[in-house]
């Protein structure tokens, strides 16, 4: 295997893995540890935290 083609399996890992994840938790309800409550938004990556959850509260959108 290419050092190419073993990066593409990795990127396709980490998406496969990131739909997963958004598809488990996108609407479900949380609640953060300062005790505001809410739904998962949104589940997405960073390039400086890496996955990141949006969680929209009675105020708005919190994210994680």
């Amino acid at each position: 295997m290419s050092v190419a083609s073993t990066g593409d399996a990795r990127a396709m890992n980490i998406l496969r893995e990131l739909n997963e994840a958004e598809a488990e938790l996108v609407g479900k309800t949380v609640v953060l540890t300062d005790g505001k409550a809410g739904t998962i938004d949104r589940v997405f990556l960073d390039d400086e935290h890496g996955l990141r959850i949006s969680v929209m509260t009675v105020a708005g959108r919190f994210r994680r």
